[in-house]
This record gives C-alpha cells, structure tokens and sequence, in this order.
C-alpha cells in the first residue's frame, strides 16, 4: 500500500504544515487491520525554537527531523511514551509538527481494546495516539508515503474552524501559539489552553 493522496504541502513552513495537516489522515496497517485516524491537534518545531529536539542542530536523537519532508520523527519521552512527528521542510533543516491527537475514523473497538480505555481519551494525547496506533522507535526515519503507516491528505470539514494556543507540556518558549487544533472537537487534548482567543 502506497499514499496515492500525498499532502503537497509539507516543505511549506512549519508553522503552515501543522495547521494544514488538521483534517489529514494516518492509514495504519496493524494486526490484518487497516486503521484510518484524522487528525485533529498539533504543535509545530523547528531549529530556532529553544523548545524543539533540532534546537542547537543536529545529533543522533534528533537526525530524523533533518531529513526531507514526509518521514516520520518517532522519540521517547518520560522514560514511558512515544511521540510522532511529520518531518517538514528541506532536508538539512530541523523541523517538524507533533501529532498531539486523532480521531479514529473505524476500528474504534479495536483501537479501544489496545489502549484499555474508550471514547475520546484513546487518542487524545500523543502518547495516546502513539500507543493505539502501534508507533515506536522502529517507526523513526519511516517514509509516509509507504504501508504500515500512509500520511494522506484531508481537510476540515464544513464549520471546522481551527484555534491556536501555546503548546502544552514544555518548559522553553511557553507562550508561543504554535499549538493548532479544531475548536470544540472532543478529541482535542484536555487543556487550559483550549478556550483561549
């Protein structure tokens, strides 16, 4: 299985990439099954942002987030989750946008069932999102235009609109509205931040 609906924007900045990937899809191929996910929530990264992995350029933790646009960014965090990150820009400049939450389009039961829990709360952290969809280190470097895990282009539905906060969980560049999400949709991360203007 190969993306046949690649998103075409991903070298735009980064800022641009994480509010248009609002509305886009994760296919995940996992047990015989194939998963569809939109998704709804993300915080954007780049090399100037004192809160980002490619902040004072590039090692061995953070090389993924170097390469060109569409790979994948998977790191460990608290010694206990995965986060995910869709890699933007050229290749040689450190950028990315965290996928912070998605909503399942199908398989819900069984996206529920691998997470132990139900409703919103399956999906909505990228810890969350990580553990339900199978995502790990061995995902790092991975090309999303290919099977187990395809990036595929969405959009916001008719009344979607999207909002801006700072992002949540980081100790440097705290008041930055680098954090995009589709107002009132309940699988958006549970936050202060969400009835900001």
């Amino acid at each position: 299985m190969t993306a046949t609906n690649f998103p075409d924007f991903l070298t735009e900045p980064v800022d641009v990439v994480a509010r248009k990937l609002l509305g886009c899809m994760f296919v995940r191929e996992i047990d015989d099954r194939v998963i569809r996910v939109r998704i709804v929530e993300t915080e954007a990264y780049d090399q100037e942002d004192e809160a980002s992995h490619a902040f004072g350029g590039q090692t061995t933790r953070n090389a993924t987030m170097f390469r060109d646009a569409g790979h994948l960014y998977v790191y460990f965090t608290y010694g206990m989750h995965h986060c995910c990150n869709v890699v933007t820009g050229g290749a040689g400049r450190g950028s990315g946008v965290l996928i912070r939450a998605v909503e399942p389009l199908d398989n819900r039961e069984f996206l529920e069932a691998r997470r132990g829990v139900s409703g919103a709360n399956v999906t909505n952290g990228p810890g969350k999102v990580t553990q339900a969809l199978g995502i790990d280190r061995a995902l790092d470097g991975h090309d999303l235009h290919r099977a187990p895990l395809l990036l595929v282009q969405g959009m916001l539905y008719a009344g979607e609109t999207v909002s801006t906060s700072p992002r949540i969980g980081i100790s440097k560049a705290k008041d930055v509205r680098r954090r995009f999400f589709i107002a009132g949709h309940p699988y958006v991360s549970r936050s202060p931040h969400n009835n900001l203007r």
